[in-house]
C-alpha cells in the first residue's frame, strides 16, 4: 500500500518537473523570408553589374564582376563559337531553385562580352538560320 501511495504521488511529480518543449513545425515564415531576402539582394545585385557592363569587356573581368553564374552553355553557330553565362535578376516562382527563365544571358564571343539579355540571344540564335 505504502508503494502504491509512493508511485501515486512520485508519477505526478516527476512529469511536472520535467520541462521538454518539442517544437514540431517552427516559424517557416521568418526562414523563408530570410533565404527570399538573400534573392531579393543576389537579383538586384545582378542587375546593378549588368548595368555597368559593356561590350568588348574580357569575360574574366565580366565574371570577377558579376560572380559565378547560375547557369553556363557553349554554343557553336556555323563556325562560331559562344559562351552564355546566366545570372540570376529576377524570381518567376518562389521554389526555392533558380531557373533559366529567371536569369539574364550574358554572351561572349571570342572571350569578350558580344552583348547580354533575352533579346540579344534571340537574335543571335536566330541569325543561324
Amino acid at each position: 500500500m505504502k508503494s502504491l501511495l509512493a508511485m501515486t504521488l512520485l508519477v505526478p511529480l516527476a512529469l511536472s518537473a520535467s520541462a521538454c518543449v518539442v517544437v514540431v513545425d517552427g516559424d517557416k515564415s521568418s526562414e523563408n523570408s530570410r533565404s527570399q531576402s538573400d534573392w531579393e539582394r543576389q537579383e538586384s545585385r545582378n542587375r546593378q553589374a549588368l548595368n555597368e557592363l559593356h561590350t568588348q569587356q574580357p569575360m574574366a573581368e565580366v565574371i570577377e564582376r558579376m560572380g559565378n553564374p547560375d547557369f553556363d552553355e557553349q554554343l557553336r553557330i556555323g563556325e562560331r563559337s559562344y559562351r552564355v553565362l546566366y545570372y540570376r535578376t529576377q524570381r518567376v516562382e518562389s521554389d526555392g531553385m533558380t531557373t533559366k527563365d529567371e536569369c539574364t544571358p550574358i554572351v561572349f564571343e571570342r572571350g569578350e562580352l558580344y552583348g547580354w539579355g533575352e533579346n540579344q540571344l534571340k537574335v543571335l540564335l536566330s541569325s543561324s538560320n
